[in-house]
């Protein structure tokens, strides 16, 4: 078999990313393509480039499996999702998400320990403690009307945990996340974003240097003395691991926090179900995972040889995007998808991704998502909406889906 004639024009190629249906919903288009043509092309709004399109759950997990693809952004044909240009690509490391066996190997190994689920059980109490801790604040904060709940509970509660985690002052969070959202974002300049990357860089940079000379009891600093004992890496490579956790460690649990949130509020025949069985908040937190799928195109790859896929053969050199949230609609694997069911058996779904890249720090995204949902519904048992759905902004041109504002009252 060979892979389908590229238009002319490019006229009959769709658009990638496209936008979801409604904030509850993804893309319009995707059903269609796991129904009529599950490996299909699209072209890339950053830069034009055609890529192909993975959205039914067995052949997501197929070719995220299949070591013939490639997770080096520099290669040729990788399909980038932000515009990024060709000399900045080829200067800057990769992180270990961007490396393949047996490079990655070594860095996942030397992370793993960190988020173990035994290292998750000892850090329950503390992030128990935070949660409580902000949510005080946001209840004392309440008297004078409503609070947004990104700011007061979604996005601090992560960014303290990995604070805590990394060994990074709390007090530079502000500079951090404002980095972080620079180079998430898909509209902003790529002047911006690359300032933004340069001060991430120098910042973890001079904080890894710090914990070389004085080490502490927190991540960074276990990295650099299992480092020392089992030389694996460069101090170049713990900067970029750390810079990694550092970003990712904090906005996708923050963006699930206030959508998950917004969810249960929207539907609640499931935050009922919710307060009478508390005991379900596990499959809540997976079927919330599923539901929203906020990293859509984050397992983008590309093909180092041919390879036959849903009945089409993607070339060496093309890009492949395995989209977790199409793929988390598959009739087949989630009957009625669409549909937001708490009692549901969600664990099969893919938002963290799949094979050897699969999120490392899933463990601790539960961990916190659970204690998050179940301390405030059981602490704000009025909790409600201050606005609209129609009047809220979501991230729609970001990389990671989530909202910018959450206004609530109780």
């Amino acid at each position: 078999m060979t892979a389908p004639a590229e238009p002319a024009d490019g006229a009959a190629l769709p658009e990638f990313p496209m936008r979801r249906a409604c904030p509850f919903s993804p893309p319009a288009a995707y059903a269609g393509l796991r129904e009529t043509e599950p490996v299909s092309r699209a072209r890339l709004k950053v830069n034009g480039k055609p890529a192909w399109l993975v959205t039914r759950h067995d052949l997501y997990k197929k070719i995220l499996g299949d070591s013939r693809v490639s997770a080096n952004l520099k290669l040729p044909g990788y399909p980038l999702q932000v515009p990024v240009p060709e000399e900045t690509l080829q200067s800057v490391p990769l992180t270990f998400l961007s490396m393949d066996p047996p490079d990655h190997t070594v860095q996942r190994r030397m992370l793993a320990p960190e988020f173990s689920v035994r290292r998750m059980r000892e850090l329950r109490g503390r992030v128990q403690q935070i949660v409580d801790q902000q949510i005080d604040q946001m209840l004392a904060k309440g008297a004078d009307g409503p609070v947004d709940l990104v700011t007061a509970l979604a996005l601090p509660v992560p960014s303290l945990v990995i604070c805590e985690l990394l060994g990074v002052p709390y007090e530079d969070h502000g500079r951090f996340e404002e980095w972080a959202w620079a180079i998430m974002n898909h509209d902003i300049s790529d002047e911006d974003r690359g300032l933004a990357h340069y001060e991430l860089d120098r910042y973890v940079d001079g904080l890894v240097t710090a914990k070389e000379n004085e080490p502490g009891d927190d991540m960074i600093s276990r990295l650099i003395e299992f480092n020392r004992q089992t030389p694996a890496v460069e101090h170049s490579d713990i900067v970029s691991m750390s810079k990694l956790m550092l970003v990712t460690g904090h906005e996708t649990t923050a963006n699930m926090i206030a959508l998950g949130m917004l969810a249960l509020l929207e539907h609640p025949d499931q935050l009922a179900a919710l307060r009478e069985e508390p005991e379900l908040m596990p499959k809540a937190v997976e079927e919330l995972l599923r539901f929203f799928s906020i990293s859509d195109a984050g397992t983008a790859r590309v093909a180092l040889e041919d390879i036959e896929l849903g009945g089409v053969t993607i070339r060496a050199g093309e890009g492949i995007l395995p989209l977790n949230n199409a793929a988390n609609h598959d009739e087949r694997v989630f009957p009625d998808p669409d549909r937001l069911d708490v009692r549901r058996e969600a664990r099969s779904h893919l938002a963290f991704g799949y094979g050897v890249h699969q999120c490392i720090g899933q463990n601790l995204a539960r961990m916190e998502l659970d204690v998050v949902y179940s301390t405030l519904l059981r602490r704000v048992p009025t909790l409600r909406l201050a606005a609209p759905v129609e009047e809220l902004r979501f991230k729609d041109d970001a990389i990671v889906y989530g909202l910018y504002e959450l206004p609530v009252t109780w």
